[in-house]
């Protein structure tokens, strides 16, 4: 007798989670991140259509004017000129002080906007163009550099952290990329002084950005050769160069030919040092006379009034009184390296994708805390590796953002983008605080610490109000920045010495588990 058949009963479908690998994302990332994008880029915009630096301000005005004449001179001019005392080249009147990158950039937006507006970067009758079309097509310039370079970068960047789960769960991982992508493209500085105060840092910081995600996708060539980009478009770029040079050689040094993949490194970057200086490098006069106008020292150690250790102490040490420009350049030099050295040792002795994203906040903040000539724009380059951490260190990056904003509070206050600067605050906190971000967690503080933390911040809503509606004293003119800036420096030391410890803490937690090195 035939026994009857069974009928397999088939298991039910696993839920949609589940469903996926541990790295994708509930929603289909791609419309999701072009719908992030497309947000940031509006946001972008309605920040543009506001003042700019030294607008209508006469006969100098500001940074909208310095790049507005360095296309014209790169214009006009042949390369041998473009950094030497001429005619036609005062460099009293923003002289070019950034590397050839910068100088081929402003060539080719001058070649553009001499396409539809040749008066505005006429040779020597521009001076101070201003104009509604003018202002348009320069804004333009930036937003276009924004899109073809910082987006994609930090589109690549997303991705690769996310695939890696670099330092996050697998429910950040398919949660918290939209609110990282948000956070690194909304960064309020970076949309303030580019789009408001008017410069290009969206490049530089895009290529180092590009750099990054290729050290943690593992194409160490290809960051190389971005990084090197970066520091040929701005020299400030090397704020990071300690954490790019110890954690790829920290892997080279664990690898089973390290000579040969230093090597390789070492070709990438002199080879695109070479491709960028080509028409410098005729002469040893006309390369010396190109690095001559990048770092100009006779400007002193700090510029206006900065959020570091140089300007915030300068009011009990007078520094530039009191020493000259060779030994406060030592004593600069000395403290950087001594600030950044922990974080480079740490990377070269165990290097990881994690420690790499600590150490180049920590070695960008030992620059903008020590270095020569800082300005207070230069807190950008710190900005953005915290952005970079958010879902790894949420409660720091808002800290850090909220002070590194209020540290350029009077620049804004003269560039009259009061307006702006209350928007973006308040979208970036607004989509900080959104469900699926990295707000909820929180740091294990005491109630006394919370109180110590909480004046600073309370103080900085006072100054809000007493920089604009109260004048200082006539005998201190500047107190209100002097206070601003203190407070603002004490935070960045307190942030700097926290990521330092938490870079070093990773050795003691991955032999705790026994985590495998990427490398």
């Amino acid at each position: 007798m035939a026994k009857p058949k069974k009928h397999r009963t088939s298991a039910p479908d696993p839920p949609a989670a589940a469903a996926r690998l541990p790295w994708q994302p509930p929603a289909p990332p791609v419309p999701m991140a072009l719908l992030i994008s497309l947000a940031a880029l509006l946001v972008r915009v309605l920040v543009s259509v506001g003042p700019y630096s030294g607008q209508g301000a006469a006969p100098k005005f500001g940074d909208y004017e310095a790049q507005r004449h360095w296309m014209e001179l790169t214009l006009h001019l042949p390369p041998s000129d473009w950094y030497r005392d001429t005619s036609d080249n005062d460099l009293a009147y923003w002289g070019l002080d950034y590397p050839p990158l910068s100088a081929y950039q402003s060539l080719l937006h001058g070649r553009i906007i001499n396409a539809s507006l040749p008066d505005a970067v006429a040779l020597r009758s521009s001076r101070g163009y201003e104009s509604t079309e003018s202002k348009l097509l320069m804004r333009w310039t930036v937003l276009s550099s924004d899109l073809l370079v910082f987006f994609p970068a930090a589109l690549w960047f997303v991705w690769a952290y996310v695939k890696g789960g670099i330092g996050i769960s697998a429910e950040e991982r398919r949660e918290g990329w939209m609110w990282l992508l948000a956070m690194v493209l909304l960064s309020p500085c970076l949309l303030l002084i580019d789009h408001g105060h008017f410069q290009y840092n969206c490049i530089s910081l895009g290529l180092t950005l590009g750099a990054i995600a290729g050290v943690l996708s593992r194409n160490e060539l290809v960051a190389a050769a971005l990084f090197t980009l970066a520091i040929n478009h701005k020299q400030m770029s090397l704020y990071f160069a300690p954490a790019f040079f110890s954690h790829l050689l920290g892997k080279c040094l664990k690898r089973k030919h390290p000579i040969v993949e230093v090597m390789k490194l070492a070709f990438v970057v002199l080879g695109t040092f070479a491709l960028v200086w080509w028409p410098f490098l005729h002469s040893y006069e006309a390369a010396l006379q190109v690095i001559s106008r990048l770092a100009p020292f006779e400007r002193g150690i700090y510029e206006d009034y900065v959020a570091n250790f140089w300007c915030s102490t300068s009011v009990i040490i007078k520094w530039k009184r009191l020493f000259a420009i060779k030994p406060l350049k030592l004593m600069s030099l000395s403290a950087t390296i001594l600030a950044f050295l922990p974080s480079f040792v740490q990377q070269v002795k165990s290097p990881s994708n994690l420690g790499f994203l600590y150490s180049l906040m920590n070695s960008s903040f030992s620059f903008y805390l020590f270095s020569y000539q800082v300005h207070e724009k230069s807190i950008l380059l710190p900005l953005l590796p915290a952005s970079l951490l958010a879902l790894k260190e949420p409660q720091l990056y808002g800290w850090f953002v909220y002070f590194a904003l209020f540290s350029m509070y009077p620049l804004i206050c003269r560039d009259q983008l009061l307006l702006q600067y209350i928007a973006v605050l308040g979208l970036f906190f607004l989509i900080y605080y959104t469900p699926g971000g990295g707000h909820g967690k929180r740091l294990n503080i005491t109630c006394g610490a919370k109180v110590v933390l909480s004046l600073p911040f309370l103080s900085s809503l006072l100054l809000h109000i007493t920089y604009l509606q109260i004048e200082p004293p006539k005998r201190y003119p500047f107190l209100f920045d002097a206070l601003i800036m203190f407070i603002c420096f004490s935070q960045f030391v307190i942030l700097t010495m926290y990521t330092n410890y938490k870079q070093w803490m990773l050795d003691t937690h991955s032999r705790s588990i026994g985590v495998k090195k990427d490398l």
